[in-house]
């Protein structure tokens, strides 16, 4: 038995979608596969957070322009109070 594909639900902003969007299509692959690919690289680097991660090399391929990061340490209840936060 092969491989079998789960679906999740992601909510991005609609500019980075349209921008996922194109770069996608430019590059013959669905944006499932992309953000697939990504989330490839991201789980099995050897970093162990996203503030070591070399994230601008692939920001830099989805991102028009200059990327500017703006990082600090944040609790798991302070990203749990922004997501709900942002649902009200």
């Amino acid at each position: 038995m092969g491989v079998v594909d789960n679906k999740i639900t992601l909510s991005f902003d609609a500019n980075i979608i349209n921008k996922a969007k194109a770069y996608a299509e430019a590059n013959n692959i669905s944006v499932s596969r992309l953000v697939e690919f990504l989330l490839q690289k991201v789980t099995t680097s050897g970093y162990h957070s996203l503030e070591d991660y070399p994230i601008s090399d692939w920001v830099s391929q989805v991102a028009e322009g200059e990327a500017t990061y703006q990082t600090k340490k944040r609790s798991n209840k302070s990203f749990k109070d922004e997501y709900f936060a942002s649902k009200k």
